[in-house]
């Protein structure tokens, strides 16, 4: 049951940083091949939402998982509470981005006719829409750090784990 419990959070985790990665060459791409920033900005934002439902279940089913695994008592080690409070910083960030950066800049957006790009840049609409483009870039960065790092988390057992194997 251990090893399950163990591979489910790897999974979990797993697909939650690598769709961050591979929402990197998304957006990339897109702002390169479609005719305008406004077409690449719909595919971006769409992209980053369902990435966000993905990375809420994949954060909760990694919290189950490893609250199971302290449950069991079969992996106790002392940095499964770490990864618990890093788990839960990516799902507030995750939420924050979510809820509240992104509607702010569809209301934004909205504003100004729904292209931000065919308004003046000093525009207040504009501007504040700029200043959280910038917000989403860096929760979206520090979510993806806190993600690499816990997956280098995972992968510390106990010494109790190999003793049972000898």
């Amino acid at each position: 049951m251990t090893i399950a419990f163990r591979t489910m959070r790897l999974f979990a985790l797993a697909v939650w940083v690598g769709g961050l990665v591979f929402f990197g060459f998304v957006a990339a791409v897109a702002f390169k091949t479609l005719p305008d920033a406004h077409s690449a900005g719909a595919v971006v934002r769409g992209s980053l939402i369902q990435l966000h439902h993905i990375g809420m279940v994949a954060g909760i089913v990694y919290l189950v998982f490893t609250l199971a695994l302290l449950g069991t008592q079969r992996d106790s080690h002392p940095v499964r509470a770490a990864e618990l409070v890093v788990v839960m910083v990516m799902l507030a960030l995750t939420g924050y981005s979510e809820f509240s950066v992104i509607p702010r800049m569809e209301k934004d957006r909205m504003s100004v006719g729904g292209d931000i790009t065919a308004a003046p840049a000093d525009a207040p609409a504009v501007m504040h829409f700029n200043r959280l483009h910038k917000v989403s870039v860096r929760v979206e960065g520090a979510v993806l750090i806190a993600g690499l790092l816990l997956l280098g988390m995972t992968s510390v057992h106990g010494r109790d784990d190999f003793d049972r194997f000898e």
